[in-house]
């Protein structure tokens, strides 16, 4: 796969706040619309409200705060620049990045209180970002969002999402019991749509959150990548991966220093453990499954040179986490050659830019 020089950022942003203020009070029907998300002013404020909690802020004040946008220098008084594809494509050009695999609308899902009401709004949300898309489809693949409130609607969703042409799909892991047999079906679906899944980090701390302009925010950034641990080690030794050999799981922003350890200790539990298992007895090694169906994503690795080849480069993907404050944007280029200093370049290829097409099929 020859793709030159370009770059393919596999876990950039679309948050709350950058979102067109109408997107869910003009298309969801009309027996939903005081439920569903609008923005209202409160305090001084455009504020998200959704069947009556806020949901957070909306626009400008929002993203001077907390955007890597208005870090750059770059004027976005509105607040809505990454969610207008033309301006975002113009940001991209300036990060020299290509191609861009999108996560939204939230971390934490939509916390609305009603499973239809979310439901319906997911479907909005994936509706519009399939028009999101389509203004530059070989540029821009914003991830539609599975309702997880019954295996059956998240199914549905995942083989409508799929006829729509989106090229992948965001579980919320955190909303869900992985563990159950009944989300063998949509494993299941997932090899049949070719979509690969992607598990966000966002939840799944107990201790602390992320609250701004607190200890807690350091305390929350630095832990939550690690929280994919559960979800994975349960994704590999319930079987789940090993049943469904075509499917493909992305541990998005995860980053990788935690991975060769955790891989290497699966290995080793399965070593001890899976003998005795009555339940489910893995055939494969869980390194071996790991490398063949799951890919994490990072953004900047200062240990990149030693930790890569450890795992292997088929196993990564570079992002630039484009709006967020921790984002390379609009230094990639720099972050990239730290992380792959001294590395061949096929490794940094892979890396930044084959992997991600070949699974999202870019290219």
């Amino acid at each position: 796969m020859d793709l030159g020089d370009r770059l393919y950022s596999c876990d950039d942003h679309l948050d709350m706040w950058t979102l067109p203020p109408d997107l869910w009070q003009a298309r969801v029907s009309p027996t939903l619309r005081d439920q569903a998300p609008k923005v209202v002013r409160m305090n001084d404020m455009d504020m998200w409200v959704g069947n009556g909690k806020p949901l957070g802020p909306s626009g400008g004040k929002m993203m001077n705060m907390y955007s890597a946008i208005t870090r750059a220098g770059i004027r976005d008084d509105s607040g809505f620049r990454a969610s207008t594809p033309k301006l975002r494509l113009e940001d991209m050009d300036r990060d020299g990045v290509w191609a861009s695999v999108i996560y939204g609308p939230s971390l934490f899902g939509l916390p609305l209180g009603d499973a239809g009401l979310k439901a319906e709004c997911l479907r909005v949300y994936n509706d519009w970002a399939a028009e999101f898309n389509a203004y530059a489809p070989e540029r821009l693949a914003v991830l539609p969002v599975l309702t997880t409130h019954t295996v059956d609607a998240a199914v549905a969703e995942l083989h409508r999402c799929a006829k729509m042409g989106h090229r992948g799909a965001i579980v919320f892991v955190f909303e869900i019991d992985v563990r159950q047999p009944e989300w063998d079906r949509l494993w299941s679906a997932a090899e049949e749509t070719g979509l690969p899944l992607s598990f966000h980090i966002g939840a799944g701390l107990h201790l602390v959150e992320p609250v701004p302009k607190s200890w807690q925010m350091a305390c929350y950034s630095a832990c939550c990548p690690l929280q994919l641990d559960e979800p994975l080690s349960v994704m590999i030794f319930s079987g789940a991966l090993e049943r469904h050999p075509r499917m493909r799981l992305v541990l998005a922003e995860s980053g990788i220093g935690w991975v060769p350890y955790f891989v290497g200790r699966l290995d080793g539990a399965a070593t001890k453990h899976v003998p005795n298992a009555t339940d489910y007895k893995l055939k494969a090694k869980p390194s071996e499954i790991f490398k063949a169906q799951v890919l994490a994503t990072f953004e900047e690795e200062p240990l990149g040179p030693q930790l890569i080849p450890l795992v292997g480069a088929d196993s990564f993907m570079w992002a630039s986490d484009y709006p967020h404050p921790d984002s390379t944007f609009p230094h990639s280029g720099v972050a990239i050659a730290e992380a792959f200093a001294g590395l061949a370049p096929e490794v940094r290829r892979k890396a930044t830019a084959e992997n991600c097409a070949r699974l999202y099929k870019f290219a």
